[in-house]
């Protein structure tokens, strides 16, 4: 539990099973990305944007209940364009990372990305986000202020936010907490990084009761950056230098501006009314699925013992439905007062004919 929080990785020089079937094999190569992402030494929002950014100003507090350090979030000027920066930050020492709380966000820190959001849009600047981050923090405290409140609204502003939002998934986003600062007009990822709505040890733990079958729900869940380009969540994958982005934080800041001030480019061109409406398509279409109708079967081939019960319950519903016409009249027959053809009689026979 310590090394994922602290996301270290695994050992220098660690590589996928060799051994064992090929559904073994992806398993574990799915998941050494999933540690990758987690690397302590992968660059965070704070060392990202000093590369990316010609200045930044830090801004701090929700204006309801304090600062959380696990969201950073401030102006910034990138190769000339002013934007809102807006991203998680985890630690570079086990000091740090108690103090920003191992990067997972309260329910102020999401708040606070929704103040800077707000004087975006009403700046006219756009926003760029920095998604890493393995869920929001689930502590009573968090729970207390309303965590679920904070993600929900924050997704909710995004949603109709009339200024350019691009994001970027640098480590891994997970949960509610990555979605609540993720909704962007364009979605960026890191080679190595990995997205999804939950850890593969929390799928694990759900799915087969064990965490031990972390490798097999990350294979199953299709986390890496290409594959969810694949499905059509991540739009643009941006190699890291040499062995992942903890090897050359500078150059992979580098690779990221230039990314970045592309679709900003790209979208400073497009007006607000048809950004809205095309962010909003854009996650409605997420997840498509298709309604089959199932086939119908064809009719079996009836056996001898379905054709002799058919022939007996017609026999029998020939005996329960009309009486022939030739009956002779029952009037005094008390057991027979509902068949059809013979009279019903209200009253109760007389004691002489009983």
């Amino acid at each position: 539990m310590v090394d994922r929080l602290l996301g270290r990785g695994p050992r220098e020089g660690a590589t996928p099973a060799e051994h064992g079937t090929p559904a073994e094999r992806a398993a574990a190569a799915a998941y050494a990305r999933v540690q990758l992402a987690r690397n302590l030494r992968r660059p965070h929002t704070l060392e990202l944007v000093r590369v990316m950014a010609d200045e930044f100003v830090q801004l701090h507090g929700d204006r309801l209940f304090g600062d959380d350090e696990a969201i950073v979030a401030g102006f910034a000027r990138i190769d000339g364009r002013r934007v809102v920066v807006v991203g998680h930050q985890k630690g570079a020492d086990t000091e740090e990372n108690i103090r920003r709380n191992f990067g997972l966000p309260h329910p102020e820190g999401f708040r606070k990305a929704m103040r800077l959001m707000e004087l975006g849009e009403r700046f006219g600047l756009p926003v760029v986000t920095f998604v890493d981050v393995q869920g929001a923090f689930p502590g009573a405290a968090s729970e207390e202020r309303g965590v679920a409140e904070a993600i929900a609204r924050s997704v909710g502003l995004m949603s109709r936010l009339r200024t350019p939002i691009v994001t970027v998934i640098t480590g891994e986003g997970g949960s509610g907490g990555a979605l609540a600062i993720a909704v962007g007009d364009v979605v960026i990822a890191l080679e190595n990084a990995v997205y999804s709505v939950i850890s593969p040890e929390g799928c694990a733990t759900i799915l087969w009761r064990s965490a031990d079958q972390a490798a097999a729900a990350a294979a199953a869940m299709k986390m890496s950056a290409a594959e969810q380009r694949t499905l059509g969540i991540v739009d643009i994958v941006v190699p890291e230098p040499g062995e992942g982005a903890h090897t050359d934080p500078v150059e992979t800041a580098r690779r990221l501006r230039a990314a970045v001030v592309a679709q900003l480019d790209a979208l400073s061109r497009v007006p607000a009314d048809e950004l809205v409406e095309a962010r909003y398509r854009r996650y409605r279409a997420l997840g498509p699925f298709e309604v089959v109708a199932a086939p119908t079967p064809p009719p079996a081939e009836r056996g001898l013992g379905d054709r002799l019960r058919g022939l007996l319950d017609a026999g029998r519903q020939t005996i329960g439905g009309s009486l022939p016409a030739n009956l002779p009249n029952l009037p005094n027959l008390p057991n027979l007062p509902n068949l059809p053809g013979v009279p019903h009689r209200d009253e109760p026979p007389a004691r002489e004919e009983v």
